[in-house]
């Protein structure tokens, strides 16, 4: 039985790099391999809770031994590992940028190792920062876990209520909905997302009195089956993620809740920054907006309008979120190693 080791630093926040270091770990497992995951303790259950992902298999260690593995895949914080593994993926999920990537160290490990990136918009960054060819493995949705349901008059956002990595708009969107929900009579705006790490208390109470007397709701720590249930019943989605960032690091590099909702049949209005021109064609299965009022323009035309062209573009939206399906990730990670 082949073994394998999975590092990923940021286990406790449970975002879109844990989905993906899970994703990879669960397709190993699939296809007979042993797992060591470096950590302190077994987090299978809340992973599964999160992610709807099952890799309760996997083992949990204190310590990676890279000799002791036939594989490593090493989640990178932006540095390179010293790996004896034969086979050693660096994955990406950030475009780092000022971080010596072309040191003589790092020159030396890249010509051993396989990079991965889970965008075009962080490969741009990552290849001219380690003077590397990273191939672009998006991250997997498996899109047949989302379906649409019967809709509601609900605009919805579903992202980390911190800013540790990305900066999410929570604020931009409730002071988007203050200015038209009058125009609106009916709908409501739903905000969920995770709060494990970075989201103060403070950061929610906040964003709960800006919403006061409001037809908004604020959903903490949503299980996967929540999220089902909110993109089967939306009818729009919303983000504001990356609006008046200053870094590349700071906008969105991918958006995978984008493409669950997309799957539900949502339609995704979302800022024109980082992964998110990959995921929508504009006016075609979503919209991309570029200022506060672009998005408010975008959503009243679009809900006053008739249904049909509602209808219209979530059908187109649905078709597109399928070239993102688990299906494409797992083969090309299989072509990979």
């Amino acid at each position: 039985m082949p073994k394998a080791g999975i590092y990923n630093p940021y286990w406790d926040s449970l975002g879109g790099g844990e989905r993906y270091t899970a994703a990879f770990t669960k397709l190993l497992l699939n296809h007979g391999w042993q797992i060591d995951i470096q950590w302190s303790h077994d987090i299978s259950q809340d992973i599964n809770n999160r992610f709807g992902l099952d890799i309760s298999q996997a083992n949990y260690v204190r310590q990676l031994r890279t000799m002791n593995y036939k594989l490593l895949f090493w989640l990178s914080d932006g540095s390179l590992p010293t790996s004896l593994a034969p086979k050693t993926i660096i994955h990406f999920q950030f475009p780092f940028q000022n971080v010596s990537g072309q040191s003589m160290s790092n020159i030396i490990k890249s010509r051993f190792y396989k990079f991965v990136v889970n965008s075009q918009f962080t490969k741009t960054t990552i290849d001219k920062e380690f003077n590397i060819e990273s191939t672009v493995i998006y991250p997997p949705i498996d899109t047949s876990l989302f379906s649409p349901g019967t809709k509601q008059s609900i605009i919805l956002y579903i992202g980390r209520f911190s800013h540790l990595t990305q900066l999410k708009g929570h604020s931009v969107l409730i002071n988007s909905f203050k200015h038209i929900h009058k125009q609106l009579p009916g709908w409501k705006l739903v905000l969920a997302g995770g709060t494990t790490v970075g989201a103060t208390q403070s950061t929610i109470d906040k964003l709960r009195k800006s919403s006061e007397k409001l037809p908004i709701e604020i959903i903490t720590n949503p299980s996967f089956k929540k999220i089902q249930d909110l993109c089967s019943t939306a009818n729009i989605f919303w983000s504001a993620s990356g609006y008046s960032a200053d870094k590349a690091i700071q906008t969105e590099h991918f958006g995978i809740t984008v493409v669950e909702a997309m799957a539900a049949g949502v339609v995704p209005i979302i800022t024109n920054l980082g992964g998110h021109k990959e995921i929508v064609d504009h006016s075609q299965n979503g919209f991309l907006w570029d200022t506060p009022s672009q998005l408010e323009r975008i959503t009243l035309e679009l809900i006053k309008a008739k249904s049909s062209k509602l209808q219209a573009v979530s059908q187109a939206a649905v078709v597109k979120s399928k070239i993102f399906d688990t299906s494409e990730f797992n083969r090309k990670f299989l072509k990979l190693i």
